[in-house]
């Protein structure tokens, strides 16, 4: 019996067993010497065993395979050994069977193709490139406070610049919220259809007010939807306010709501590249931090399941929209599930969390559940004593 050489012990290999039921015979023990000749070990490599063959693959043309299999087994006496069932056929067979690969020129990739790319020396390159450049100057009290008693698990009507004002520097864990959208849309007691320097000169007052009473290491979350229909892309108007506040941008989540009712309301210009008219299923949540991308808790109060963790880190949320806002009387709400995820997502359990337009309350609803502490505001009394009847609701 030949001599046979091993495979590389310390390079990662995919291992296919393939079973032998009449075991390894002489012949096959040759056929198998002779294509291992044929390919670079550290490529594929195959072992006899007893009563089994292991296919120890890294990366493998099949044509190439294909051809040194034929070619050895036509050449070989078969002496009782059947081609077409043979180690080297079987082997073979077993690698075409497997269906997930990735391509390297004429090659497929068995080991580590779906392994992100890493960046060698990333911390370098960090340092060099000039990381969140546009924050780096920024300076803001690393101090934190308690907010006031009177404001902790509220629901208050009024102004948001008014009420927010009432708050101290450094007393808040995250601020998720989703403004107006300045649609047109029916809210109880605000127009939404103000003219859009007017709308964002106000909407930029109240974030400054949210960056105030942000924490160092806090978070701010806005769940947008640019109007397409007025070519206003409020996420980026948005996102450049908060850079230009030298907040550092931690990511962008694609709400994808699945209204496929939407797709095909609008169309713009029928069949012609003179204006078609673009039309999404998704909205965006924005997400920025103050001074640190860390933020502090005890980790013993993080309540993510280890599954929600790895589902909720890929961007792209799956959530149906609110079925109930008629009846909540708000005309876009966005779902309880959306806030549990930002909730859990970027603040610990016991977190004071923040909505400057609480709408009918859903932020505050998700922080009740999840055990942490809340204020919302709106300018809306019908829509705070909506809010108040759902948190009372809550069976706790």
């Amino acid at each position: 019996m030949p001599t046979i050489e091993k495979a590389s012990e310390t390079l990662p290999y995919k291992t296919i067993t393939v079973p032998m039921l009449a075991g390894v015979n002489a012949q096959e023990h040759n056929m198998i010497a002779q294509f291992n000749r044929c390919f670079n070990s550290e490529d594929v490599f195959l072992q006899a065993q007893n009563d089994a063959i292991l296919v120890r693959l890294r990366r493998a043309d099949l044509n190439q395979m294909r051809a040194a299999v034929d070619r050895i087994t036509a050449s070989t006496t078969n002496n009782g050994t059947n081609s077409a069932t043979n180690a080297l056929q079987k082997s073979l067979q077993a690698v075409e069977a497997i269906k997930s690969y990735g391509l390297d020129g004429k090659k497929r990739n068995y080991v580590g193709y779906n392994r992100e790319r890493k960046v060698i020396d990333r911390a370098q390159k960090e340092r060099r490139r000039g990381r969140h450049y546009y924050a780096n100057e920024a300076q803001f009290a690393q101090d934190s406070k308690e907010p006031p008693a009177e404001y902790v698990n509220k629901i208050i009507a009024g102004d948001s610049l008014t009420v927010l004002s009432k708050l101290p520097d450094n007393c808040v864990d995250l601020v998720f919220t989703s403004p107006p959208y300045n649609f047109g849309l029916d809210y109880s007691e605000t127009p939404d259809d103000q003219r859009w320097d007017d709308y964002f000169n106000r909407l930029f007052e109240i974030f400054d007010e949210c960056i105030r009473v942000l924490k160092f290491g806090g978070r701010i979350a806005v769940n947008v939807q640019p109007l397409f229909s007025d070519y206003i892309p409020s996420h980026h108007i948005i996102s450049d306010f908060f850079m230009r506040r030298r907040l550092i941008w931690k990511g962008e989540i694609l709400w994808e709501k699945n209204n496929y009712n939407c797709k095909y309301t609008a169309w713009g210009s029928w069949k012609s590249p003179s204006s078609p008219y673009l039309k999404y299923t998704w909205e965006f949540i924005e997400i920025f931090c103050k001074g640190n991308l860390k933020t502090k808790g005890d980790s013993s109060h993080a309540d993510m399941s280890p599954d929600e963790f790895k589902q909720w880190v890929n961007a792209k949320w799956s959530i149906a929209p609110e079925r109930n806002m008629k009846e909540y009387g708000h005309p876009a709400m966005f779902p309880e599930e959306l806030a549990t995820r930002v909730l859990k997502m970027f603040s610990f359990q016991g977190a004071y969390v923040l909505d400057p337009f609480a709408g009918v309350g859903t932020t505050a609803v998700a922080a009740k559940k999840s055990g942490r502490r809340y204020l919302g505001i709106d300018i809306s009394h019908e829509y705070c004593d909506t809010a108040e009847k759902r948190l009372n609701s809550i069976l706790m």
